[in-house]
């Protein structure tokens, strides 16, 4: 991006108007979510697998993928 502001290469870059166009959207978004917070988030610690309810989420016999970390964790333990 930087080589882009040196060559006034603006293609990549949101102009002001549409910028502020972007925000005009969200921003409602943003103050329904603040007044009403969903009681049910299932929110979880950052570096955990999240949630149990997303275990469910795949489908016909598909499941998440298993990062190699932890393959090779438990490889080492097994």
């Amino acid at each position: 991006m930087l080589w882009d502001v040196m060559k006034n290469d603006a293609t990549l870059f949101m102009r002001a108007d549409q910028v502020e166009a972007a925000w005009r959207l969200l921003m409602p978004v943003r103050e329904v979510w603040a007044a009403a917070p969903p009681s049910d988030f299932p929110n979880y610690a950052a570096g955990t697998w999240g949630p149990e309810e997303s275990q469910g989420l795949p489908a016909h016999g598909h499941s998440w993928p298993v990062p190699a970390e932890l393959v090779v964790h438990c490889e080492k333990k097994g």
